[in-house]
């Protein structure tokens, strides 16, 4: 496997290998981690499989104990989403730890999670959509959302900012952000009506949706994304996106496309480190 990026370091600790961003691995209040399909002793279906949907619950259960071991989280301290591929963003506490992991999901549409509270541990899923992440550099509340292509028309990075900063008093300013891994543009081609959800923004649509030939459209998630970001008030400099492709690394990630929907999920953790 020949991984290379500018901005990511791919680890690899007890057999379980993972991707972190360097920008975000520079700030020294948070932790943060993105899962691959490698990890050794993995018993379910799909290697590395974060999702109870697809696999053996027992398993499945194993590979987040494994993988939060390697990564440096605590499983006990993990709220994950109930993605739907909406907008609706969910603040929690220690409260809600445990949701959607050993405890049962409470709420069937969260694609977005932020929280103010050290240790606790922020979970969402890809296979190919676009992880956003978000770091308060004063407040040190953060976020973490799930961006599908409905997601990101709908402008989930927004209503992220927008909860950060009803809950937390979050100036868009302070923000580090990271976009992706995701599909990218050389691989992520969409049809007239799902193109014009995205010319509908109005942003500069030129810089990520270019019309093919055969009526068909590619679509930069990664750059429209970073557009809404930057719309929000987030420094063009605090942006940090994306250089892999999951389809193009679909040997290290699990892509919904490379495998036509026989595939494992990833998942992206992020939490605030305890004092």
């Amino acid at each position: 496997m020949d991984f290379q990026s500018n901005v990511f370091t791919l680890n690899t600790v007890d057999g379980v290998s993972f991707l972190t961003y360097d920008r975000l691995s520079g700030i020294p209040f948070i932790r943060h981690a993105f899962s691959t399909k490698h990890g050794e002793g993995t018993r379910t279906i799909h290697p590395m499989d974060m999702s109870f949907d697809h696999d053996d619950r027992e398993a499945v259960t194993e590979n987040y104990r494994m993988f939060c071991k390697a990564a440096g989280f605590d499983y006990r301290s993990l709220v994950a989403s109930s993605q739907d591929h909406h907008t609706f963003v969910r603040v929690v506490t220690s409260a809600e730890k445990g949701i959607g992991i050993y405890r049962e999901k409470d709420i069937m549409s969260v694609d977005g999670l932020v929280t103010i509270e050290p240790g606790v541990t922020l979970c969402t899923y890809y296979a190919d959509c676009t992880p956003l992440f978000f770091v308060d550099s004063r407040t040190h509340a953060i976020g973490l959302a799930h961006a599908g292509w409905r997601g990101t028309v709908g402008r989930i990075a927004e209503k992220v900012i927008d909860a950060m900063r009803d809950s937390f008093g979050t100036d868009p300013a302070d923000l580090i952000c990271a976009v992706g891994p995701n599909i990218s543009v050389c691989c992520y081609e969409v049809d007239k009506a799902c193109a014009d959800e995205f010319y509908a923004l109005g942003l500069n649509s030129d810089r990520f949706v270019f019309p093919k030939d055969d009526g068909k459209f590619m679509v930069d998630m990664l750059e429209c994304n970073r557009q809404i970001l930057i719309s929000c008030g987030v420094k063009p400099e605090n942006i940090t996106v994306s250089d892999v492709c999951t389809k193009h690394n679909s040997d290290l990630l699990w892509s919904h496309r490379a495998t036509a929907g026989d595939r494992g999920t990833m998942c992206a953790m992020l939490r605030i480190n305890a004092e």
